[in-house]
Formats: structure tokens, sequence, C-alpha cells
């Protein structure tokens, strides 16, 4: 079930080339309605809330996985494992919706970027500033290049395709299930600790690949990247996220974190970075650096080994 490396550079290239095309059918849509359904049925029983969240957490898992896994063995080689790495990976289409945000902060409409932002982000959008859209944009980059980028890469390498499609599952039920309110504080236990546990790995190691982007790039600081994430990732809420953003703010010269609101209530984070520069539109040009450079210098580990 390992893949080749023509295959993995095959299904990269895919996926810088033609991004997520709107015409077709995603397999992540699909696990996602798996996971509403899988939701529904565990929910009728009587077990207790947290018992139902992982047996729907399984079921999700085990037809994902299995599905991939005959897919490779029914359908013709090498075209499925490509299918799969490039529908699988995020780096073209983390940065046209990012892209999104940056054409009309730069031409001046702050309405049309909050809306941009509003599809990426889970916070409230409509109060914010030219700043408070920047930073949603940038922390959401810089958290999905861990999450949509080099953790499937990582799992990749380890399990192949059904590895990759695994973490993409797990990844998938936490940012359905893993919230901390009355529904999902029980029921979402097991999605929330075992992405915690899929991640732990690849956000620090997405942090390493922007140190090194960062010490080879004009304008960017190697030391300043690396001291801002020993000083400032352990301080997020997540025990992963804070990895990437302040590796990410470090080596931009920009403060990230602070006060956001989520459905009208106010969430305090604590800031990521010093800011040293400012916060606007601009600041894409180094953080899409980050992503295309630690995307590419990744696998060109992953190929490597």
């Amino acid at each position: 079930m390992m893949v080749t490396p023509v295959q993995l550079a095959c299904g990269l290239a895919a996926d810088l080339l033609l991004g997520d095309p709107r015409w077709l059918p995603h397999p992540i849509v699909g696990v996602g309605n798996l996971a509403a359904w899988m939701e529904r049925v565990w929910r009728r029983g009587s077990l207790p809330l947290r018992a139902a969240g992982m047996g729907a957490w399984c079921g999700v898992l085990a037809v994902t996985c299995g599905a991939v896994w005959a897919s490779i063995r029914l359908l013709p080689e090498p075209f499925v494992q490509i299918y799969w790495i490039y529908s699988l990976l995020a780096v073209r289409s983390l940065d046209d919706h990012a892209m999104a945000v940056v054409r009309p902060l730069r031409d001046g409409n702050l309405l049309a970027a909050r809306d941009a932002v509003g599809r990426i982000v889970g916070r409230d959008v409509d109060g914010l500033d030219e700043r408070g859209v920047t930073r949603a944009m940038v922390e959401t980059v810089a958290e999905n290049l861990s999450d949509g980028v080099i953790a499937p890469l990582f799992w990749l390498a380890l399990g192949g395709p059904v590895a990759m499609a695994a973490y993409k599952a797990i990844n998938t039920m936490d940012s359905m299930f893993g919230h901390k309110n009355e529904r999902y504080l029980e029921f979402g236990w097991c999605a929330a600790r075992m992405d915690d546990l899929a991640n732990l790995v690849p956000a620090r190691l997405t942090a390493i690949l922007i140190w090194l982007v960062a010490a080879v790039w004009p304008g960017m600081s190697f030391f300043s990247s690396v001291r801002i994430t020993r000083r400032d990732a352990h301080r997020q809420p997540s025990p992963n996220s804070g990895y990437p953003e302040a590796a990410a703010a470090g080596a931009l010269g920009v403060q990230l974190g602070g006060v956001s609101f989520y459905r009208g209530v106010r969430s305090e984070k604590a800031y990521l970075g010093d800011d040293l520069r400012p916060l606007d539109w601009r600041t894409y040009g180094g953080m899409r650096v980050l992503l295309y450079g630690s995307a590419l210098l990744f696998t060109g580990v992953v190929l490597w080994l």
C-alpha cells in the first residue's frame, strides 16, 4: 500500500496545478457526510455520549480506510494512488482561499475580504478590521500548513494512502465533533483527543520546516522563528496549533493571537510573536513562501527517504 516517488511527485504536481475544482467531488466531503450519518446513528442508542462518540469515530475511520484500501486493490495502478495523494493534499486550495482574502484587502474592499475569510475560519468576522482579517487568514494558513499539507504527507510516508486517508478522516471528525460546547463536549471527546495525537509530531515538524525556509529566504529570520516557537507555542489551548503559528509569526516578524469572538462569545488566546512589522495583506507574501517552501521541502525529504 506504499507509494513510489513518481506517484508522490505526480500527486503533488496535480495538487499544485489543479487545486480543488468545484466540479470534481471531493472525498473529504464524503467523509463529512459519513461522519454526520454516523453521529445520527450512534446518538439514537442508550450509550453514554462519550461511548457513542467513540463508536461513531471508529465507524468513520473503518469505512474510510476500507474504501481507500479496496480502491487500491481493485482499481488500476498507479493512477488510483496518485488520485488519493492529489485529493488529500491541500497546498493549492489553501493558497487559493488565502488569495481570495488578499485580493480584496489589496483593493481596499474590507467587506469582501471579511466575507472571504469567513469561509475559512470559524470566528466572527463582521467587526474585523484589515489587521483582524489578515491575522485570521495567516493563522488559518499556518495551522492548515500542518493539518492540510505536512501531516497528510507524514502519514503517507508512514503508511501509504490508507494512513493518509485515515489522518484526514481523523482531522475531519475533529472539525465536526471536537467542539467544547454542550452538544459535543462528551460526544466529541474521542475525536478531539485522537486528532491531538495524530498531529503531535506533524505540528512540531511543520515548525521545523518553517525554521528551515526562514533560514534561506531573504527578509525572514530563522533565529526569531525558533525563539518565538520555543517561547510562545505552548501557550495556546491546543497542544499542536501553536507550533506552526508561532514559527510563522517569528519568521515573518508579526504578532498573531489575541482576542477573537465565536458566535458572540469572547475568546482570548495568548499572543504569538512580536509586533515588529505591520500585519496587512502584504504579510501573506511571506506566508505564501512558508507554505510552498515547507511543502516542497518536506516532499523532498519523503522522496529521499
